[in-house]
C-alpha cells in the first residue's frame, strides 16, 4: 500500500467514498511513569530495545457510499494488537503495515475497532512525552497538524472527513488530563470527555500531566438575551508556576472573546476554553478547540519587554480567530489552508489592536510579519496564497510566511477594498451558512461579493492565485517653483513572475521637515488606485516640494517599496526624525529590503541603525532592527569588512545600553544586542564582570534568562568552558537552562566539539526536538567559518538519508538548519547545485528545503558583491 504521505488524490476518493458517524477513543497512558512499558502493562529496564508505548482503542463508526469497496484507515503506529471490522477480526499482520490498516469489503454502515500499541514522541509529533529535569515530573500533550493524530490513534486523517468525538483516558494517579471537551475522572481513575462537536482529526488534543493549572471564567449576554459562560484555564509546567502571568492571559483571552463575539454574531462554539503551555513545542501554538496549546516560552522567566507580551497576545488572539475560521469552519483540503491561516494572522492583529493595549500592533505586522512574508514570496519555492498541494509533505512547508503573512496583508488590504462592514457582515453568513463544515476558496468569496455588491473574481486572481511581490516606487516632477507638476507610482513586477503587476489600493504620503524642530512630518496624503506600470496621483499635484515621498504610507497595501533619490537621500541624513513611527517602520523595512536586493551596500545599512536606531521609540522595531544588522553583517556584508563592522556593532551596542534609561526595556534590548555582538577582549571582560557582579550598570537587572545571553557569546568566542558552563546549568537545572546549556556547548569553538555536535543531531536519534534544534543553533556560529568548512561536504552526503529515516519535523531541523550557508562561496553554490542536479528525484519537499537555502546563498553573494563595490 502507499506510505504514510497521503496524497490529495487519495484523500478526495477517501472523502467520496465516505461519511464518518463518530469516534470512540480509549488511551491508557500509564505507562508514560515509571520504567519503561508498554501500553499492555509489560515491564522493561529504563533504556530496553523500541520505544515506550501505549494502549490505543478507537472504535470508528461510517458509512460508506460504494457497499463492497476497499479503503483505509491512518495509523503510525509500532503495533497492532487486533483490527475488527463489522464483527470481522482480520490478521494485523496482513491489514497493518506500520502506516495505514486496508479495509477491504466495506458495507453501507461500518464499526472499525482498532487496538494498537502506540509510541510515544520525542519529536513534538503525535503524543510528546518531556520528563522536567528539575523534578522528574513527567507532562504529555499532543501536536498534530497537518496529520499526526495517527500517531494516536486510528483516523481517517484529513480534514473534511469531520466528526464527533468521545475521549476517554487512563492516567497514572494524580494526574489531571484535558481534551477538547469538559472531562471528569471517574472512581476507578479514567477520565472522561464530553462528545466534541463534529471537528477535524488534526485539532483533536490532549495534555495530561501534574500542570500547574488557574482558571476564571467569562461572561456574556447575547443578542437574544440568553447568557454565556465560558470556563477558561490556562496551565504550564509546575517548574514555571512562580513565573506564570495567568491574569494577563486571562485579560487577554477576555479581550478577544468581547471583540469576536461583537464582530462574528456566532457565540463560541466548544463550550470551555483552556489554554495550556507545553514544554519542546515546534511551533508558536495550536488552535484545538476547547484545549489551545502554546509553547512555553510564552511564560517568561526574566523580564521581557512589551514586545514580548505584544507578540504572545497576538497569538492568543490568532488561535482564538481559529475557533471560527478553521475549527467552525475548516478547509476541505491543505491546498486552502490560508482560509484558516491568513485569517487568523489578520484578525489576530486587528483584534489585538481594536480590543487590546497593543495599539500599536500594526506597526509589528508592517515591521516583522510582512518581511517575513516579503522573504517567502522571493524564494524559488512561492506559490499563490491558494497553494497546489500535492500531498502531506507539501502541506508541512506550506505554513510558511505566504499561507500566514502574505495572506493577512492581502486580507487587510481587501478590507480597505470592501470596507470593514461588509468583510463582518461576510464572514458571518461564511459562519453561519458552512458551521461544522468544509470549504473552498469559492465560498468565500460568494458571501463576500454578496455583502460588497463587487466581483472579486479578478482581485482574487491577481491577489490569491498568483505569486510574487511587486515593486512600486515613486517619481516627481517639479516645476521652477519646486510644487509638484506630477507625481507617478511605477510598479514592476518580480523577476521570477515579470508578467504579473496587480491593481493596489495605497496610499502615498509626502513629507517635510519642520524648522522648529527639524522632525520629519506628513503634510499630504493620497489614496490611489494603482493599476498597471505606471498611475498617475492627480490629488497631490501643485503640492509644495516634499523632503521624503512614502508610497504605501499607512501599509495599506502588500508591495515593496523604494524611494526617489531625494527622498532616499533625506532618510540616509535624516531617518530617526520621522515623527510617525508607522511610517518610520516602513522607512526601514523598505531599507532592509534594499539591502537584501543589493541595491543598498550592506555597511550602509549598518551603518544607519548605528546612527538611527538609538532614537527608535517602539521596542519591537528595534529588536527587528537588531535581528537585520546581525544579518547583514554575517550575510552580506563583503567578507574583507565584517571585522570592522562587528567592532563597530559592538561599540555602538555598548554606547547605547550605557546611555539607556536605567531599568528601561530600550536598556535590556540593547544589552542583549551587545551581547550577541561583542567581538573584543573588552566586550567579555565586561560580560564576566556582569555575570560575576564585579561589574554594573546601573539599571539592569541580570536575571537568569539575561546570565544564559551573556554566557553565550562567551561560550562561542572560547572564554566560557565546559566547567563554566556547566556551573551555569547547576545554577539553573531547569528544561530551559539544559537548552541553553546544550546550546553553549556545542557553540565551543572547537574540531572535537564540532563533530561531537554534528554526530548528536546527524548520527543519532536520542535528542528530543528541542535540544535536536539547540545543538544546531550551537554549532552553526558565524565567527566559526574555518571550523564548519569541513562539514559543507558531509551536510550533501547525509540530508537525503536524514529525510528518509527521520520524522519530517526533525528533517527540516535538520536539512534548514545545517545548511552550509556561512560557507559563503561561488564553490558552496556549484555544490549546491550539484546535489539539486544528482537529486531530480529526491522527495519534492527535501529538495524544496534545499532549493530555498541556495536562493538565500546566492542572496547573500549578491549582497556582497554590493557591499564590496561601495569601497572607495
Amino acid at each position: 500500500m502507499p506510505g504514510e504521505n497521503l496524497s490529495r488524490d487519495e484523500a478526495r476518493e477517501r472523502a467520496e467514498l465516505l461519511s464518518v458517524e463518530g469516534y470512540e477513543v480509549a488511551l491508557d497512558l500509564r505507562s508514560a511513569v515509571g520504567e519503561v512499558r508498554d501500553g499492555g502493562g509489560e515491564s522493561a529496564p529504563d533504556g530496553g530495545d523500541g520505544p515506550r508505548t501505549f494502549r490505543s482503542v478507537t472504535t470508528i463508526r461510517f458509512r460508506c457510499a460504494r457497499p463492497g469497496a476497499d479503503t483505509f484507515a491512518d495509523l503510525l503506529a509500532p503495533s497492532v494488537t487486533a483490527v475488527t471490522l463489522n464483527g470481522e477480526a482480520l490478521d494485523p499482520g496482513v491489514v497493518f503495515d506500520g502506516k495505514r490498516v486496508a479495509l477491504a469489503g466495506l458495507r453501507e454502515e461500518n464499526v472499525l475497532v482498532v487496538d494498537a500499541q502506540c509510541a510515544y514522541s520525542r519529536t513534538g509529533e503525535g503524543m510528546h512525552r518531556f520528563v522536567d529535569p528539575e523534578d522528574g515530573e513527567v507532562y504529555l500533550y499532543t501536536q498534530y497538524e497537518p496529520a499526526d493524530a495517527r500517531r494516536v490513534f486510528a483516523n481517517f486523517e484529513q480534514p473534511d472527513l469531520k466528526a464527533p468525538f468521545r475521549f476517554e483516558v487512563t492516567a497514572p494517579d494524580g494526574w489531571t488530563v484535558w481534551s477538547n471537551g469538559v472531562g471528569e475522572r471517574t472512581d476507578e481513575g479514567v477520565w472522561r470527555f464530553r462528545e466534541t462537536k463534529p471537528i477535524s482529526t488534526y485539532i483533536t488534543a490532549f495534555v495530561a500531566g501534574p500542570y500547574h493549572y488557574e482558571s476564571d471564567l467569562y461572561r456574556r449576554t447575547l443578542s437574544d438575551g440568553t447568557e454565556l459562560e465560558i470556563p477558561l484555564g490556562a496551565m504550564c509546567r509546575k517548574g514555571l508556576a512562580r513565573h506564570f502571568d495567568a491574569d494577563d492571559i486571562f485579560t487577554v483571552t477576555k479581550q478577544g472573546l468581547d471583540f469576536f463575539h461583537d464582530n462574528f454574531d456566532f457565540p463560541y462554539p466548544f463550550g470551555k476554553y483552556d489554554q495550556a503551555f507545553v514544554p519542546e513545542y515546534n511551533i508558536g501554538a495550536m488552535e484545538n478547540p476547547g484545549c489551545v496549546t502554546f509553547r512555553e516560552e510564552y511564560v517568561f522567566r526574566g523580564k521581557v519587554t512589551q514586545a514580548s507580551y505584544e507578540r504572545r497576545a497576538n497569538v492568543i488572539l490568532h488561535e482564538m480567530a481559529h475557533m471560527w475560521f478553521g475549527d467552525l469552519v475548516t478547509m476541505q483540503w491543505w491546498d486552502e489552508l490560508w482560509l484558516k491561516e491568513s485569517f487568523a494572522d489578520f484578525m489576530g492583529s486587528y483584534s489585538m489592536v481594536e480590543a487590546t493595549r497593543f495599539s500599536n500592533g500594526w506597526i509589528t505586522f508592517a515591521n516583522n510579519r510582512k518581511s517575513w512574508a516579503y522573504r517567502a514570496d522571493q524564494l524559488p519555492s512561492t506559490h499563490p496564497i491558494t497553494a497546489d498541494i500535492h500531498d502531506l509533505e507539501d502541506a508541512k512547508l506550506n505554513f510558511d510566511g505566504i499561507t500566514y503573512a502574505k495572506g493577512a496583508s492581502v486580507l487587510k488590504q481587501l478590507v480597505a477594498y470592501v470596507g470593514k462592514d461588509a468583510f463582518m457582515e461576510g464572514a458571518r453568513r461564511y459562519f453561519k451558512r458552512h458551521a461544522y463544515g468544509n470549504t473552498r476558496l469559492e465560498d468565500l468569496l460568494a458571501v463576500l461579493e454578496e455583502t460588497s455588491g463587487r466581483d472579486l473574481a479578478s482581485w482574487s486572481r491577481a491577489w490569491l492565485q498568483t505569486a510574487g511581490v511587486n515593486t512600486l516606487t515613486p517619481q516627481v516632477v517639479y516645476d521652477a517653483a519646486g510644487r509638484i507638476t506630477e507625481l507617478a507610482v511605477f510598479q514592476e513586477s518580480s523577476a521570477s513572475h515579470p508578467e504579473l503587476l496587480r491593481p493596489h489600493r495605497a496610499a502615498v504620503g509626502l513629507y517635510r521637515r519642520e524648522e522648529a524642530d527639524g522632525s520629519l512630518v506628513r503634510y499630504a496624503r493620497a489614496e490611489v488606485d494603482v493599476d498597471g506600470p505606471r498611475t498617475v496621483v492627480a490629488e497631490l499635484a501643485g503640492s509644495e516640494r516634499p523632503d521624503l515621498v512614502l508610497v504605501n504610507d499607512d501599509d495599506l497595501t502588500y508591495c515593496k517599496i523604494r524611494f526617489d533619490a531625494e527622498s532616499l537621500g533625506t532618510l540616509r541624513a535624516h531617518l530617526g526624525e520621522v515623527s510617525d513611527p508607522l511610517a518610520r517602520a516602513l522607512c526601514w523595512s523598505a531599507l532592509w529590503n534594499l539591502t537584501r536586493d543589493a541595491l543598498m551596500p550592506a555597511r550602509d545599512f549598518v551603518d544607519l541603525v548605528l546612527r538611527f536606531a538609538g532614537r527608535e521609540s517602539d521596542i519591537g522595531v528595534l529588536q527587528m532592527l537588531h535581528a537585520w544588522t546581525r544579518s547583514a553583517l554575517t550575510h552580506y556584508a563583503a567578507p574583507e569588512w565584517r571585522e570592522e563592522g562587528g567592532r563597530a556593532l559592538a561599540e555602538g551596542a555598548l554606547r547605547e545600553l550605557r546611555i539607556a534609561d536605567p531599568g528601561s526595556e530600550h536598556q535590556l534590548t540593547w544589552a542583549r544586542f551587545f551581547a550577541a555582538t561583542a567581538c573584543r577582549e573588552a566586550d567579555f571582560q565586561l560580560l564576566e564582570g556582569l555575570l560575576e557582579g564585579t561589574a554594573k550598570i546601573d539599571g539592569l537587572e541580570v536575571d537568569q534568562e539575561l546570565r544564559w545571553a551573556f554566557l553565550g557569546p562567551l561560550a562561542s568566542h572560547g572564554v566560557a568552558n565546559e566547567k563554566v558552563i556547566n556551573a551555569e546549568l547547576a545554577r539553573d537545572d531547569t528544561a530551559s537552562g539544559k537548552r541553553h546549556q546544550v546550546r553553549c556547548l556545542a557553540s565551543r569553538p572547537s574540531a572535537a566539539v564540532k563533530a561531537q555536535a554534528w554526530a548528536a543531531v546527524v548520527e543519532s536519534d536520542s535528542l528530543s526536538n528541542a535540544l535536536v534544534v539547540a545543538t544546531i543553533d550551537g554549532f552553526v556560529q558565524p565567527g566559526q567559518r574555518e571550523l564548519l568548512a569541513p562539514y559543507a561536504e558531509k551536510y550533501f552526503a547525509v540530508i537525503e538519508r536524514v529525510w528518509a529515516e527521520r520524522s519530517i519535523q526533525i528533517g527540516m531541523d535538520v536539512v534548514s538548519g545545517l545548511f552550509p550557508g556561512l560557507q559563503d562561496s561561488q564553490g558552496t553554490l556549484d555544490a549546491t547545485d550539484a546535489w539539486l542536479a544528482g537529486h531530480a528525484d529526491a522527495a519534492p519537499a527535501l529538495r524544496r528545503l534545499v532549493l530555498e537555502a541556495r536562493d538565500d546563498l546566492a542572496r547573500a553573494l549578491r549582497a556582497q558583491a554590493c557591499d564590496r563595490g561601495a569601497v572607495g
